[in-house]
C-alpha cells in the first residue's frame, strides 16, 4: 500500500467518523442496546454493513440518482420521522413509568426480542433520509474527487463506521455498573427519548 492510498484511506476514515459520531437516533439506539447487552453483535453488524453498502453506492456515483428522486426522499422522511416519534414516545413513557426490574433484566420487557431489535435498527438506518444525503451523496462526492483512489477513500469511511459502532455498542457495557440503578436507566431513556423525538420532528417538518 503506497502513501497515496494510505492518505486516501486516512482521509476517508476521518471524514466518515466526523459524519457518524454526532449523537443521533441510530447512535442512541446502539448505545442503549449495548448498555443492555442485548443483540449487540446483530445491531453493530447491521449498522456497519449498511453504512458500507451506502458508502459503496456513493462511490459508484448513485448519489446523483438519489438527488433526482426528491419525492422518494420526502416519503422516506415522513416514514422515518413517524417511526422515530413513536419510538421516542415509548422511551419517554419508560421515563415516566419506569420498570422496577429494568436494572436487573437489562432494560425492560422489550429486551427479550432480538427480532424487534434487528427490525428497529434496520428501520432507523434505512428510513433516515439524512443517511442517503450524508453517506451516499456527500461521501460519494468527496470520494469522486479522489479519482482512482475513491475506493480507498470509501474503505476508510466504512472502516470508521465499523470502529465507531463496535466501540459504541460493545463499549457501552462499561456502563453496566452505573446502569445497575433504575434511576440511571431513566436518564438514559430520557436521552434516547429527547434524541428520537427531536430527530423525528425534524424529519417530519423537513419532509
Amino acid at each position: 500500500m503506497n502513501s497515496s492510498t494510505i492518505a486516501a484511506v486516512t482521509a476517508g476514515f476521518g471524514t466518515g467518523l466526523s459524519l457518524i459520531v454526532a449523537i443521533g437516533a441510530q447512535n442512541a439506539f446502539v448505545l442503549r442496546q449495548g448498555a443492555r447487552r442485548h443483540a449487540v453483535l446483530a445491531v453493530v453488524a447491521i449498522c456497519a454493513i449498511s453504512d458500507a453498502a451506502l458508502i459503496a453506492l456513493g462511490v459508484t456515483g448513485v448519489g446523483t440518482v438519489v438527488t433526482a428522486w426528491p419525492t422518494a426522499l420526502t416519503a422516506v422522511g415522513l416514514l422515518g420521522g413517524a417511526f422515530l416519534l413513536c419510538y421516542g414516545f415509548l422511551a419517554a413513557r419508560r421515563v415516566l413509568r419506569p420498570d422496577p426490574a429494568a436494572a436487573l433484566t437489562g432494560g425492560g420487557p422489550e429486551a427479550g426480542s432480538v427480532r424487534r431489535a434487528v427490525l428497529t435498527c434496520l428501520a432507523m438506518t434505512w428510513l433516515n433520509p439524512h443517511v442517503y444525503l450524508d453517506t451516499v451523496l456527500l461521501l460519494g462526492s468527496l470520494a469522486s474527487d479522489r479519482g482512482d483512489l475513491r475506493w480507498a477513500f470509501g474503505a476508510g469511511a466504512a472502516l470508521a463506521s465499523l470502529c465507531w459502532f463496535a466501540g459504541l455498542g460493545f463499549g457501552a457495557r462499561l456502563l453496566s455498573g452505573v446502569l445497575s440503578r433504575p434511576k440511571a436507566w431513566r436518564v438514559l431513556d430520557g436521552l434516547v427519548a429527547a434524541t428520537m423525538l427531536t430527530m423525528g420532528a425534524m424529519l417530519v417538518a423537513g419532509a
